[in-house]
């Protein structure tokens, strides 16, 4: 029998054109055919269907780079001056606690189930077991990694050394790998925060265990004069004289970037993400470039603290900001195509994740979304993927399936009680606000 069998859909398929009227038949987790529609498909057995009229069906996104343990964070990073990784990003984590990550977490798969996001890569924090936990009931598809760093004069609550680092991400790997639909993989947090020992004992045992290794690079100035400086080499360059560049490794952000460093990441077949509304504060990444070498470039959010968990802002954030440093400057528009940045949040996210999904064809992991198209806003279009990349916003989607499960029907999330867990965060807002004297019970009655 069908785990689930959609039908009277319109399909985006991989070529970035759309066909109505077809069945989607769902099996084993996998997409087993996509054909289509006849009047005999209402009597098909199948565990769930769902009607397909006035929708359309695609691939799933993948959110490449968010940090589960800043979700608390919500509207307290924008208009801050810098640094807030040191001054307000790691203060909070070190506070963290399991009950604030399973309430992170609790609200991040909410929002990333209600935008459209069926996987994700967390960058690593503190608890992730509690927030592993969550997601394991959630369904969604996740890379999970543990904060890792070394360096002296953290706070005491995460002060590790490189040996402590590399087996709270051995705990986390051995415990939730596999489970649900997680994996795990191995973290540096910062190269300026991890010594050579973490680097190279982190590296080695992604490798043993035949999985990810995520960084976050060439984000700062600083961090590259760190580099030039102590080591007379740009991060990447160093990271390639250790060994420690491959095909696994996820390279977050990649702002500043050689043009030698550019061909060691085509050279070592290394995943790169860039996080459009996060990276706006401090440069636009040469994405073309990237693209012309065939390097595999996702999209990511980069948590709450940095504008949310809609990979939709991101695309248009990502498309505008494309035009401005570069298409304005060459008087071509479509310098980033549209049907490139869709394929960015989705085939290339679950590529850079090691996943065989992101397309809507038989044989594929069965992640996918459902749009509402018939409202004003989306319809009628005279291009589908560039109505979904200028108009969709995260209230669109209508449901959300993973390995063939529905995570969401029609606006409902089925695997988490999203009453319960908003009250949650409503009662630990009201907590917060109290330390400093804000009264939000009545603002909130004021919105309401």
């Amino acid at each position: 029998m069908l785990d689930l069998l959609i039908t009277d859909v319109a399909v985006l398929l991989p070529d970035g054109t759309v066909r109505s009227g077809q069945t989607v038949e769902i099996e084993n987790g996998i997409i087993k055919d996509v054909r289509p529609f006849c009047g005999g498909d209402l009597a098909m057995e199948a565990q769930e269907r769902l009607d397909g009229t006035g929708k359309l069906v695609m691939p799933g996104l993948a959110d490449c780079h968010m940090h589960t343990g800043q979700q608390l964070l919500k509207g307290k990073v924008l208009d801050a001056l810098p640094m807030i990784w040191t001054r307000i990003m790691l203060p909070f984590e070190s506070t963290l606690t399991d009950r604030k990550m399973e309430l992170s977490a609790s609200l991040a798969a909410l929002e990333m189930i209600k935008s459209g996001t069926t996987a994700f890569v967390d960058a690593g924090s503190y608890h992730m077991e509690a927030a592993a936990e969550v997601y394991v009931r959630s369904g969604l598809r996740g890379l999970l990694s543990a904060s890792t760093m070394d360096e002296k004069g953290l706070p005491d609550s995460i002060a590790q050394t490189a040996e402590e680092a590399v087996a709270q991400t051995d705990r986390l790997y051995d415990s939730y790998n596999g489970r649900g639909n997680l994996k795990v993989a191995y973290s540096l947090r910062s190269l300026i925060s991890c010594s050579d020992e973490l680097n190279q004992r982190a590296a080695e045992r992604a490798k043993e265990r035949g999985t990810r290794l995520q960084a976050h690079m060439n984000e700062y100035a600083g961090e590259v004069n760190y580099f030039l400086t102590n080591k007379k080499m740009r991060p990447f360059e160093y990271l390639d004289s250790m060994g420690i560049l491959d095909e696994d490794f996820i390279a977050a952000h990649c702002l500043l970037l050689s043009e030698r460093e550019k061909e060691i990441l085509a050279e070592r077949n290394v995943k790169v993400c860039h996080c459009p509304f996060s990276n706006c504060g401090k440069g636009a990444p040469d994405t073309p470039s990237l693209r012309e070498k065939g390097i595999c470039i996702g999209l990511g959010t980069d948590g709450a603290a940095h504008g949310g968990l809609s990979l939709w802002n991101e695309m248009k954030i990502f498309r505008s900001v494309m035009n401005v440093v570069y298409g304005s400057r060459l008087n071509e528009p479509a310098v980033m195509p549209a049907e490139y940045i869709l394929r960015m949040a989705t085939e290339n996210g679950y590529r850079l994740m090691g996943e065989d999904g992101g397309r809507l064809e038989a044989g594929r992991k069965a992640d996918l979304i459902t749009i509402k198209m018939l409202q004003p806003h989306l319809y009628p279009t005279g291009n589908a993927v560039n109505t979904l990349l200028e108009c969709v916003t995260a209230g669109d989607v209508c449901d959300s399936i993973v390995n063939g499960k529905l995570l969401m029907k029609d606006r409902k999330v089925l695997t988490l009680d999203e009453e319960k867990i908003l009250a949650e965060a409503a009662e630990y807002m009201d907590r917060e606000m109290k330390k400093t004297g804000e009264d939000t019970a009545a603002e909130r009655k004021k919105i309401s």
